[in-house]
């Protein structure tokens, strides 16, 4: 009985306890309903904790030890799991200010550890609002955005709290700007403004209203018992230079070039790290390139390099100007160093300036800057260097550079580059094909042979007997063969096409190879075998479409032919099969009637058939026409893959002044018996 009494009073002073603590609870809810202050220990705790974490950062982004992306991620939770403390209180104006630092502060690391604006964060700020107008004693779940934003600046008057109002001003701002809102940043300033000076006239039919706001918004004043983990006026620097820069970058892209320069200067003049830096001047390249400025691009690109020495699209850029310029050594130059550059794979540099949370790579992030500042991988540029050196008849190196890449592509080319609509790859065939030309053209014909049996090989299974596409192109916008990858049947039907295409190229490519070793027998089999693989495509369309509707991967089949159909036929003239010779030229003629080099032979093979009138006549018809002009014939060769350029050259008539003496002859002889 006595232990049964012993335990009735200890759950009596328990049950005690526990009623002055609730009671206790309720007025502490109560004072914070009535809008006063928590308990002085709560503020001074936070404020505490606030201030720690915040010095914490401070010793972090000036350490020389580096690991601020670390700490960052580390106070983000820190500060994220505090704002939920203060928020499990009702809001009361006294602490206010307090919280809107630790929410100013939260967010900061959200932004500046996520690399990249999220949703959430335009959430936060809108509840951090509310709860400000909750301590005010009035509501606005309601509101749009501005309304709210406008309803607080009203209510608020506390200098304290107005200055914490700003601050997460700017930060809304920065959000924005990150998602490219530029008008909602020009609204919300024009009320900061109007709030910070109600008799100032409104910012309007400024040139540039929203930089204008921006340089003449006064970011609070930063009190010693403030900790803040980025200066407000850090944040405004770095608004008006993402603005600027964000804004140049929109004019670039609607091509109002003069404006874009005036912007992305301004930019370059701003609060920014050496890289981003670089990357304004790579713009500014961009933009002088685009208004026919060469040598002016040149000088930006070149000032990007001197900023950040690691700034390879100013080198990547800097070879298309070279290009634009015809000067090729200079453009070789530039991508051999960009190679290297890409090949030593060293990381990014390291800026001796503090880490800031809130930087301008963060609040810009275009498509157009993305595609400015694209990232070439190696076998890209090593690709580029094979193509421009064959391009500029430089055979050897052309090689070497191709032999290289093929090398790469047995390390698994798609785990090294992005094969996207970025990339200046062509289809992994054409590469083998141009690779066979340069081989063949560098006399190293046996090499030639066995990269075009590799692309045969690997197309064996991927042609059907037939293949059935329309001739004429339905859409133009389908003209690329990446378009029309995307799915479908038309997509299928034109990759086998493009697969039956790169065969016949192939084919097409022995059979030059064959001659050049003095192999008719060889040569001639290959040639058949192109012109039987041809075979295979037949034409939906009734075959009367003019030339320039007719498909990309059409026009190319079809001076794949006439090519083929050249090449046999000068072996059957090699070989004095003259009747089989004059079928194949008359054939191609079929096919291009305007081709030169095809009425040339035709020519010869008549007069040795010892048709000379025919011969004459065929002689006088393509002398007076434009396809018999000098050059043609390498004119013809310019909108053809690069690969099929080394059988354009083989299948060129050459100068027999013999066979003209005789010709004309011949007429001066028949125009001398008609006079009689």
């Amino acid at each position: 009985m006595a232990a049964r009494g012993k335990r009735a009073a200890a759950n009596e002073r328990r049950a005690g306890r526990r009623e002055q603590s609730c009671a206790r609870a309720a007025a502490a809810m109560k004072r914070l309903r009535c809008g006063a202050a928590p308990e002085p220990g709560c503020l001074q705790v936070w404020a505490a904790e606030c201030e720690a974490l915040a010095e914490r950062w401070r010793a972090a982004r000036g350490s020389a030890h580096g690991g601020a992306a670390t700490v960052a991620r580390q106070l983000r939770d820190a500060f994220g799991e505090l704002l939920l403390r203060m928020r499990g209180l009702p809001p009361a104006l006294p602490m206010m200010p307090l919280e809107l630092t630790v929410l100013y502060n939260s967010l900061l690391f959200v932004m500046g550890t996520s690399d990249c604006a999220i949703k959430g964060e335009a959430e936060e700020i809108r509840q951090g609002l509310l709860r400000v107008l909750e301590a005010c004693g009035t509501s606005g779940q309601d509101l749009s955005t501005e309304e709210l934003w406008q309803k607080v600046l009203q209510e608020v008057t506390a200098e304290e709290l107005l200055a914490a109002v700003h601050r997460l001003g700017a930060l809304q701002a920065a959000w924005w700007l990150a998602a490219s809102c530029l008008q909602n940043i020009t609204d919300l300033f024009k009320l900061l403004s109007n709030a910070e000076d109600p008799g100032k006239a409104p910012h309007t039919g400024e040139k540039n209203e929203l930089l204008t706001l921006l340089r003449a918004w006064r970011a609070p004043a930063e009190e010693a018992s403030v900790s803040l983990v980025q200066s407000s006026e850090d944040l405004k620097e770095t608004l008006c230079t993402a603005a600027a820069f964000l804004q140049g970058l929109q004019e670039l892209e609607a091509g109002n070039f003069p404006n874009t320069l005036c912007l992305l200067q301004e930019a370059a003049g701003g609060f920014c790290s050496r890289r981003v830096l670089a990357q304004i001047y790579v713009c500014l390249g961009c933009c002088a390139q685009r208004m026919g400025k060469p040598q002016t691009a040149l000088q930006h690109l070149k000032r990007a390099l001197q900023v950040d020495f690691q700034c390879h699209p100013a080198l990547s850029h800097a070879a298309l100007v070279y290009q634009e310029l015809g000067e090729t050594d200079a453009e070789l130059q530039a991508l051999s160093l960009l190679y290297e550059a890409l090949e030593k794979n060293s990381p990014s540099s390291t800026s001796s300036s503090p880490y800031f949370l809130i930087r301008t790579d963060l609040l810009v992030s275009t498509p157009i800057l993305a595609s400015l500042l694209r990232r070439r991988h190696p076998p890209e540029v090593k690709y580029l260097l094979a193509q421009r050196c064959l391009q500029d008849g430089r055979v050897a190196d052309a090689v070497e550079h191709y032999l290289d890449f093929l090398a790469l592509l047995q390390e698994g080319l798609q785990q090294q580059v992005p094969l996207d609509g970025g990339s200046p790859l062509p289809r992994i065939p054409e590469v083998f094909l141009e690779a066979a030309s340069a081989l063949e053209q560098d006399g190293r014909h046996q090499d030639s042979l066995t990269v075009c049996e590799e692309v045969i090989s690997r197309t064996t299974n991927l042609i059907p007997r037939t293949v059935q596409v329309e001739e004429k192109l339905e859409q133009p916008e389908c003209t690329s063969l990446g378009t029309g990858l995307a799915g479908g049947l038309l997509s299928q039907k034109r990759e086998s096409l493009c697969c039956l295409t790169w065969r016949a190229a192939a084919y097409l490519h022995q059979g030059w190879a064959w001659t050049k070793l003095g192999k008719g027998k060889e040569a001639i089999t290959q040639f058949s075998r192109c012109l039987n693989e041809l075979l295979r495509f037949q034409p939906c369309g009734r075959g009367l479409e003019p030339a320039d509707s007719l498909l990309p991967e059409v026009k190319v089949l079809q001076k794949i032919r006439l090519l083929s159909l050249i090449g046999r036929g000068m072996q059957f003239l090699e070989q004095e099969k003259h009747k089989e010779a004059l079928l194949d030229f008359q054939h191609g003629l079929q096919i291009s009637p305007d081709d030169p080099t095809a009425a040339f032979y035709l020519v010869k093979v008549l007069w040795k058939l010892n048709r000379k009138q025919e011969a004459a006549d065929y002689w006088q018809k393509y002398l007076e026409s434009p396809a018999g002009g000098d050059g043609q014939q390498e004119r013809q060769g310019r909108h053809f893959p690069l690969y099929l350029d080394s059988c354009v050259k083989q299948a060129t008539f050459p100068q027999n002044e013999s066979l003209a003496r005789c010709i004309e002859d011949y007429l001066r002889t028949t125009r001398r018996d008609s006079s009689r």
